[in-house]
């Protein structure tokens, strides 16, 4: 183990992976939460934590995607569990154009048709003639995955503190994931609202996420387990952190029922909002000063790009290497 001592300030899932990969390389790290609760306060806790990079890049740079790849393999080779069922992107007959325009703007797909939309989810068996398989894709249940990363971090000689404000100890380094929390020293951020649902519905059981794609109402559904679904999909340039609107709601529950009737009788168990910090063109960075060095502005990247970020940054302690795609 290095003699090095490394603050992590945010426990999120940025501060989370910088953490880990830092104990697991051997660095003395000290990770710092001002939420008493783990992950209370952490807008990691409402993402749908898909990580599809083909896409997302339906509203990102098309160059993300090697990097997004890159980043997933470092998921894979991680001991955190993922699910490798791809993902499946739907659209009612009406709006086809919406699945040829989604098409055009991404890669890694294979186009597919009603039966081989029953086969992946038999759920869905006459509910849509068309669709787009995303097979290279995964995702995760991001609740019990954040525990898990702490869990690890800890096994590694990690000491983590929660309920942490005000001086903390001199280190050799101090990585800043603080997101919204660094708006004073990073006056580009900008919040952008996400608003969510998760139900139960035990009558349903869907293996992948999926994306309905509809011009004004489009969502995604996340399997999580115990028959739990988590419905997203609104981003809102908004800093409003208050609860769920009406309207929001009963468009996100509504789309499900449009995926499936069966959402109909699925219990609500919770609506959340939360914003994300993202800086202009929705890219995360890291931004590193001699020893002080900040990474942020997640956006829709924030699971997906998680496991690359810390790996740029780990070189960059150990070797002074800025080669990483999100150095500023």
């Amino acid at each position: 183990m290095t003699s090095q001592i490394i603050n992590v300030v945010g426990a999120g899932i940025f501060g989370l992976w910088q953490a880990y990969r830092l104990a697991n390389d051997g660095f003395q790290v000290r990770l710092y939460e001002k939420s008493a609760q783990p992950f209370a306060n952490s807008s990691s806790r409402l993402a749908g934590a898909m990580l599809a990079p083909f896409c997302e890049a339906e509203a990102s740079e098309q160059h993300l995607i090697p990097h997004a790849l890159q980043s997933l393999e470092l998921w894979r080779a991680s001991p955190f569990a993922l699910v490798e069922n791809g993902t499946l992107i739907v659209a009612p007959p009406r709006d086809g154009a919406e699945l040829t325009a989604f098409a055009k703007r991404t890669l890694g797909h294979q186009r597919i048709e009603q039966n081989d939309i029953e086969k992946l989810e038999p759920d869905l068996a006459d509910r849509f003639v068309h669709g787009l398989y995303y097979n290279q894709e995964a995702h995760l249940a991001p609740r019990p995955v954040l525990q898990d990363i702490l869990d690890h971090f800890i096994d590694l000689g990690g000491q983590a503190y929660f309920g942490h404000e005000g001086e903390r100890p001199e280190a050799d380094y101090e990585i800043d994931t603080r997101g919204m929390g660094a708006k004073q020293s990073l006056n580009q951020l900008r919040p952008v609202r996400g608003e969510m649902a998760v139900v139960e519905a035990k009558e349903l059981h869907f293996s992948r996420p999926i994306r309905l794609l509809h011009p004004r109402n489009p969502c995604y559904i996340v399997p999580w387990p115990n028959n739990q679904y988590m419905i997203g999909a609104t981003v809102i340039e908004s800093d409003d952190e208050g609860p769920v609107c009406v309207r929001s709601g009963l468009e996100l529950l509504g789309a499900a029922f449009t995926v499936h009737p069966g959402f109909g009788e699925a219990k609500i168990l919770e609506l959340s909002a939360g914003t994300r910090p993202s800086f202009p063109d929705n890219i995360p960075k890291i931004i590193a000063e001699g020893s002080s060095i900040m990474v942020n502005g997640a956006y829709r990247h924030g699971f997906l790009l998680a496991p690359l970020l810390a790996a740029d940054v780990s070189s960059y302690i150990r070797e002074g290497d800025r080669q990483g795609a999100f150095f500023q």
